[in-house]
């Protein structure tokens, strides 16, 4: 009997050319699945793609766009008709601080709901009922954001992760009966995501005093994905964030 997670299943995971999509795809080849690596950066998901087949993982790197309304149609031709274990949705446009209320633009808007909300939907969907005709215990994991329930100045990022959690939910309760099981995670504060400039004191609000990494994402995840750790958990947005959502956001006086 192996002692891998994964022997013999094949995973799809967008956004794996960095951080914790990148992190996700090399340990689920670690623990035995095929992996299917999906991203609009082919330079870096093919240094993804490298370090699973240096490691001995198998893998194949696809292009795609997310962003364009078609993108995930393309993205579902190009994989072929072979169905999918699991889904895990970890693609995302880049978010700038400058895009707040006041100032985000319509194609900024568009690009980061379509990568999120909309392809999440759509490959999720398909993906499903792919795993339903061949009778696959099926397992799809969106990484959302702790903002999907907490406004940041950043609405179409919090739009769109908001989105994918109730999206997330829907599938759950959609594909339940047939053993499919849909969930989310949502990273706190990870360098080289949307995390940018992250001060000691901003460390010391996190109860753990130290930021997440792609690793400690990608951990969680492989026992989210897995049936024999979590074969009863579904509809579920599960916190990998050192404790950083029990911090008060709004500072009230001292009133001692």
């Amino acid at each position: 009997m192996s002692s891998l997670l994964f022997p013999n299943e094949r995973a799809l995971v967008t956004g794996s050319a960095s951080s914790i999509g990148r992190a996700i795809a090399i340990a689920l080849a670690r623990e035995g699945a095929e992996v299917v690596l999906a991203d609009i950066d082919p330079t870096r998901n093919q240094e993804t793609l490298d370090t699973i087949l240096s490691g001995g993982g198998k893998a194949i790197a696809l292009t795609v766009d997310l962003s364009k309304p078609d993108g995930h149609t393309k993205l579902l031709a190009a994989m072929g008709a072979a169905p999918v274990h699991m889904f895990v949705h970890s693609a995302s446009p880049p978010r700038h601080e400058k895009d707040g209320v006041r100032s985000v633009d319509e194609a900024t808007w568009d690009a980061m709901v379509n990568t999120n909300q909309r392809a999440a939907f759509f490959l999720s969907r398909e993906l499903a009922k792919r795993m339903a005709a061949a009778d696959i215990p099926g397992r799809i994991l969106l990484l959302t954001s702790l903002h999907s329930e907490t406004p940041r100045n950043l609405p179409h990022y919090g739009a769109a992760k908001g989105g994918m959690r109730m999206v997330m939910m829907e599938l759950a309760r959609a594909f339940g009966p047939q053993g499919i099981r849909v969930n989310a995670l949502a990273p706190g504060a990870v360098p080289g995501g949307g995390a940018k400039n992250i001060t000691d004191e901003f460390k010391a609000k996190i109860p753990m005093r130290r930021v997440g990494v792609p690793d400690d994402m990608a951990a969680t995840a492989m026992a989210i994905l897995s049936n024999h750790f979590m074969p009863y958990v579904t509809g579920s947005t599960i916190a990998v964030d050192g404790g950083l959502a029990l911090y008060n956001w709004i500072p009230f006086a001292d009133n001692s």
